[in-house]
């Protein structure tokens, strides 16, 4: 019998594989509605949908590896990092779903979040003022008006799968709907700051840098607390408490 093994697990959600089978366990039924739905419509490839009976949603397992993870080596060649930003571009072009996904929210939603958030990091000592004030200053370059695309919202590295220096699938698509694109983009090389350029290479259109230098910082303090609350680890190596610290 294969063994199961623990992919990822919180109090929201809950990631098992079971041979090359995926069971995602979500008691949000509305987020694995919204992931199937993304899958269906996204023009890149995605895994095949086994069957859904809420809340577990089976899939089937991509050929190939991922590029890495968040605090992690990257495995794949420059190539590779550019093939994914052909299709992350392609995501991008396609017509964007009416719902609005987790890159899309407001400006002035996500400002005020940002100031509660950066709050707490400081009166709880969870990270030092200045640290948290710099970053802060940086992540304002995100607060400007954008062109709606068709987003993942939580394109990590650890979700796209290549064989060689071809792209077989993108998982995860719970978080997915209409956003800013440069969202996407700095989720992707989040911590792998060197890949950038292999990215935008493959991606193929001049983006603002600064932009994307201001989502890493603007998601690595958003992410810190509730990372720390659901039991990983922010401050290892080369993860958020590191993408923060680089700011400086």
């Amino acid at each position: 019998m294969d063994e199961v093994e623990v992919v990822v697990a919180h109090s929201e959600r809950a990631t098992l594989r079971v041979g090359d089978v995926f069971l995602k366990v979500d008691a949000d039924r509305a987020r694995l509605d919204a992931e199937v739905e993304a899958m269906s419509l996204a023009p890149v490839p995605t895994p095949e949908v086994l069957w859904r009976k809420p809340p577990v949603l089976a899939i089937a397992a991509l050929p190939g590896t991922t590029l890495g993870r968040l605090g992690g080596p990257s495995t794949g060649s420059p190539a590779a990092w550019a093939a994914a930003g052909a299709v992350i571009r392609r995501l991008h072009d396609a017509p964007p779903p009416s719902r609005p996904g987790r890159a899309g929210r407001s400006g002035g939603a996500l400002a005020a979040e940002l100031d509660a958030e950066c709050e707490l990091l400081v009166t709880r000592g969870l990270l030092p003022a200045d640290l948290v004030a710099r970053n802060r200053r940086v992540a304002q370059a995100v607060l400007r008006p954008w062109t709606p695309a068709f987003t993942h919202g939580d394109l990590q590295i650890a979700h796209v799968f290549v064989y060689g220096d071809e792209v077989t699938g993108i998982i995860d698509w719970s978080e997915a709907g209409r956003g800013d694109a440069l969202y996407d983009l700095a989720t992707f090389t989040l911590g792998h700051e060197e890949h950038l350029d292999d990215v935008l290479a493959g991606y193929g259109t001049d983006v603002d840098l600064d932009v994307i230098r201001a989502w890493w910082s603007l998601r690595s303090l958003l992410a810190v607390r509730w990372l720390i609350e659901h039991g990983f680890d922010p401050f290892a190596p080369g993860c958020e408490v590191g993408v923060l610290r680089s700011r400086m």
